[in-house]
């Protein structure tokens, strides 16, 4: 068991997004079966269209966002709730003045991430 304060966990760039950030907030060596992240886009920041082999249960925290999972495409903002699951394309577009911030759980297995070209 252990508290923590989420600032005062490392913040990582995603190399593949643009003025996107990753905190592992709970990682797969302090819990048993989900890891929790916390995803910063900044305004005019994406990640880009990609899989992962590992489903994505999501919360909005703040913020607004275009993203697209599959062929469907959705607006996004605080207390919304998202699910992608394993194998399914899926991007994100921050479409606000601020950033649009996400919890992100997933379970403690093996992800692969691909990235999908245009």
């Amino acid at each position: 068991m252990f508290v923590k304060k989420m600032q005062d966990v490392p913040r990582e760039k995603i190399s593949a997004g643009k003025e996107t950030y990753k905190q592992v907030l709970i990682s797969a060596d302090e819990a048993p079966h989900f890891a929790m992240r916390r995803f910063i886009i900044e305004p005019g920041g994406y990640m880009p269209n990609h899989t992962n082999t590992v489903e994505h249960e999501q919360l909005v925290l703040c913020g607004k966002a275009e993203i697209g999972i599959g062929r469907e495409t959705f607006f996004v903002q605080k207390d919304n709730v998202v699910f992608i699951p394993a194998g399914v394309p899926h991007w994100y577009k921050n479409i606000g003045d601020e950033p649009f911030e996400f919890l992100c759980l997933i379970p403690n297995k093996e992800d692969t991430i691909k990235i999908i070209s245009d």
